[in-house]
């Protein structure tokens, strides 16, 4: 980590620098501090979220009432809406996540040619994690415990419409702290009213060494184009499914349903289907049938509309982007060839489908396909409240390289290589 500090005077409001470095600082304390001690301090800040609901529930009435009086869009408001349950699924993660061993204590054998000595790898943190994150106010939290159980210290700059929510939870979360002995600042929140932009904190590369975007497309675009600091992309929805002559009615019309399923956000749903040519007509006439019964807006390209024309036409630039609500676009394709390379190009590359009875169709596509996973004859599930504590996440990434897919405890570790000789 850089030494110095940062002259204010030469660009972010001396808050924004403050607290990255008092971020750092705590960062430094916390990589020391037992996996035991960190576990209950997790568990305190299950309990203190517990204790806190009806104040947090009320803080985001108001954030609520704003955000309708400025019309924001029906999306946002889903996702900024908090409920008991919701409150309850990050008090969950929390606790699971204070029952897992600690994960950077963790040892790998490697294999590292020094002649007399011993060598291993072992996790360690990453230092100051920065999430920028659009509404979902309990991300904060589910964020945050994330963090302490990998050691690392966070930073949360969120949207202006979840301001009273994002302020209540991070005052538990640092209650919490506060109560076991550890910084505030292991978790700190920039307050939107505070004038802090985005660019002001995604620019501390001196001290921050990741960012994390989630939120629409736009939000992560601009934290990539602004950041001087590392960034791991995220994706939301534009999930494509290639439907095999083969495959099977259920199989396509549960997977896509399934999909969208997830609360608040669906980060895997299918919003693009690709149809093999010799899939039955009727076949497809039926699904359409189902999933308008759903409430979902159905579209297609321009020789399905012709053949069904009470499908709506979609725009070319649709197929690269994510509707983020419940639409699905067909478009025929004569071979899996064709729909592999189809969705290579426009997929948001973390989650792609195929619907098949042929072996070597799978493997096929599970070759061909360069998203981050790949799902055959299975729906792309995602939730961050799993059963098994160690597959919590806070997301998808579909950035290739080291940090791809699921958002987990290993993605925000890094590993240090240690070489024991005896000194000869």
């Amino acid at each position: 980590m850089t030494a110095h500090s940062p002259n204010p005077s030469e660009g972010p409001t001396m808050t924004v620098v403050t607290a990255v470095q008092a971020a750092a600082h705590s960062a430094i304390q916390l990589a020391k501090v037992s996996g035991s001690d960190r576990s209950r301090a997790l568990r305190a800040m299950a309990q203190t979220l517990r204790e806190r609901q009806d104040d947090i529930l009320e803080a985001n009435t108001l954030d609520l009432e704003t955000s309708h009086e400025m019309a924001m869009p029906d999306l946002i408001l889903d996702w900024l809406k908090l409920t008991p349950e919701r409150i309850q699924t990050a008090v969950q993660i929390l606790q699971k996540l204070s029952d897992l061993s600690d994960p950077i204590q963790q040892v790998i054998s490697t294999r590292y040619p020094v002649e007399n000595c011993q060598s291993y790898a072992q996790h360690t943190p990453l230092g100051v994690i920065a999430l920028v994150y659009e509404a979902i106010p309990e991300l904060a939290a589910i964020a945050a415990g994330l963090c302490l159980r990998t050691g690392n210290s966070l930073v949360l700059k969120g949207g202006n419409e979840a301001s009273h929510s994002n302020q209540a939870i991070a005052a538990a979360l640092q209650a919490a702290l506060e109560e076991v002995g550890l910084p505030t600042s292991c978790v700190t929140h920039l307050a939107s009213e505070q004038g802090n932009s985005i660019r002001d904190l995604v620019t501390q590369d001196a001290w921050i060494n990741l960012v994390i975007p989630y939120g629409r497309p736009s939000l992560v675009q601009q934290v990539v184009r602004q950041a001087t600091a590392p960034v791991l992309r995220t994706a939301i929805g534009n999930c494509y499914l290639y439907w095999s002559a083969s495959g099977n009615l259920e199989m396509v019309r549960r997977v896509i349903v399934e999909s969208h399923r997830r609360e608040p956000d669906a980060v895997n749903a299918i919003e693009k289907v690709l149809v093999h040519t010799k899939q039955n007509p009727a076949a497809l006439t039926t699904l359409w049938s189902h999933l308008r019964e759903q409430g979902f807006r159905l579209k297609g390209d321009e020789a399905l509309v012709a053949e069904f024309p009470e499908l709506e036409p979609t725009a070319p630039e649709e197929w690269g982007q994510s509707a983020l609500d419940k639409v699905v676009i067909f478009k025929w394709v004569d071979s899996l060839a064709t729909a592999i390379t189809w969705i290579n190009h426009y997929s948001s590359g973390h989650a792609d489908c195929l619907i098949t009875e042929s072996y070597r169709e799978s493997r096929q596509f599970a070759i061909g396909v360069t998203s981050a996973a790949v799902y055959i004859n299975a729906s792309p599930q995602f939730t961050r409240n799993p059963k098994r504590a160690r597959d919590i996440a806070l997301g998808m990434s579909s950035q290739k390289g080291q940090r791809r897919g699921m958002i987990g405890l290993e993605t925000l570790t890094t590993l240090k290589q240690v070489i024991q000789g005896s000194g000869d």
